[in-house]
């Protein structure tokens, strides 16, 4: 049997942006994707600490070292710039596996600068 688990999160990111205009995601400053092992294209849950909305949409990577947070097309008009959200990556894996998995945490800072990282490091660059 398999179970969903917490792989990794970007806890407390600051929204830069919300582009109603564009085909849908979330626009991910390379270098948090990278410390968190969250991967382009993955689907990931948000919540937004603000308004208590919750919505799941997909990864586009953002400029590297940039602080860029988008949430784009519908999901823009669940963010507003300046709230801070949760970015959530899930994982599929049998009871076994997950006893000994650690998801990887990283706490976002100011102007979304990785701050501190927390549990298995999945680092390297991310597969484009």
């Amino acid at each position: 049997m398999f179970i969903t688990c917490l792989k990794a999160k970007l806890h407390c990111a600051t929204v830069t942006e919300a582009n109603l205009n564009y085909m849908g995601s979330i626009t991910i400053d390379e270098s948090l994707l990278t410390a968190s092992g969250i991967q382009p294209n993955e689907k990931v849950q948000i919540v937004n600490n603000n308004n208590g909305n919750r919505f799941e949409t997909y990864v586009i990577v953002g400029e590297k070292d940039s602080g860029i947070i988008c949430l784009n097309g519908a999901a823009a008009r669940l963010v507003q710039p300046d709230d801070k959200v949760i970015i959530i990556s899930y994982a599929m894996m049998t009871q076994e596996e997950a006893r000994e998995f650690t998801p990887t945490v990283v706490m976002v800072g100011e102007n979304n600068k990785v701050k501190e990282i927390r549990g298995k490091e999945i680092h390297g660059e991310i597969a484009n």
